[in-house]
């Protein structure tokens, strides 16, 4: 069995309307999901991503108003990766972060660069020949566009326990001492470790785990699969538009596998993703109490969010 890459990457906001004008008219990508934390139903989940919703570009948002910007640490993901399509869309992405009050820094091939609170975001040269998952926004070129995850980059102060998860158990292929690349039927993605800096801290602009992808007929045995590995995982959560599993491989960071569908138009048309609040049938009857409690979110769809 292998994994479909990475499925999605959940992170931290204080703001979700800053989020919002950033991830939707910045970086061009669509609200494609406005629902909560089916955890903690009184606060957002934001689901960017291509046009469609797919799997592979879904980077998410839980908001907790007002949240202190946190910082990586060990056990943490410090840097999230975009495919791109070619350096040409390098200089495009330097130029229009520019224009938009970012700073960013261009090294072998990479642009560098961090979102309004502090998340650290990386672009790189599409080189596989994964479908790319493009959103559609005005000022952005579709050749320019961000085209799904390439991988994530985490801390970690001993590397040696995850190294058999990854190869032995989750079938990722080791592409030298800390990165493996995992690669399924329609994906593939990279994990990576760098030396821990010390102790993180859980804030705005940090990553709260990643997803990785799976058919939905092989979830229960991903599931059996883990557990044989000796890790804690959890019994399999259906979260409405996927159903899922969570574990900590050995270094800390919280891994979820995620299945490919239903996907996020099994309560609403694609045409209209991301639209209303869209809650999961346990929630509905909240709908009210939670429409006053959720922060009020710009039109992603209004003129103002490209500019």
């Amino acid at each position: 069995m292998k994994l479909d890459g990475i499925h999605h990457v959940t992170c931290i906001t204080g703001d979700a309307p800053a989020n919002l004008r950033f991830y939707v008219g910045t970086m061009g990508l669509r609200l494609v999901k406005k629902s909560v934390n089916q955890d903690v139903p009184t606060i957002y989940h934001l689901f960017y991503a291509d046009e469609e919703g797919g799997a592979g570009s879904d980077i998410t948002f839980f908001e907790y108003p007002g949240a202190e910007r946190g910082r990586a640490g060990a056990g943490m993901i410090h840097r999230i990766t975009f495919r791109t399509g070619t350096d040409d869309s390098l200089d495009f992405w330097e130029q229009r972060l520019k224009s938009h009050g970012f700073d960013s820094v261009r090294e072998d091939g990479r642009l560098r660069f961090e979102d309004p609170e502090g998340l650290n975001l990386e672009l790189v040269v599409d080189t596989t020949d994964d479908e790319p998952l493009r959103a559609l926004h005005p000022e952005i070129p579709e050749e320019h566009a961000l085209m799904g995850f390439d991988g994530v980059r985490a801390y970690s102060s001993d590397i040696s326990e995850s190294k058999d998860l990854f190869e032995k158990t989750l079938n990722f292929d080791p592409d030298d001492e800390a990165s493996w690349t995992v690669r399924g039927d329609t994906r593939g993605s990279f994990f990576a470790f760098d030396e821990s800096p010390g102790r993180g801290l859980q804030g705005a602009g940090t990553v709260h785990h990643v997803a990785w992808a799976c058919p939905m007929d092989v979830h229960e045995d991903w599931r059996e699969r883990v557990l044989a590995a000796g890790m804690d995982v959890t019994p399999v959560i259906d979260r409405f538009y996927f159903k899922s599993i969570y574990f900590r491989e050995p270094s800390g960071v919280l891994f979820e596998i995620a299945t490919q569908g239903p996907g996020f138009a099994v309560d609403e048309p694609i045409e209209t993703l991301g639209h209303d609040l869209s809650l999961p049938p346990d929630y509905r009857h909240l709908r009210a109490e939670l429409e006053k409690r959720l922060t009020p979110l710009p039109d992603p769809r209004a003129e103002d969010l490209t500019r």
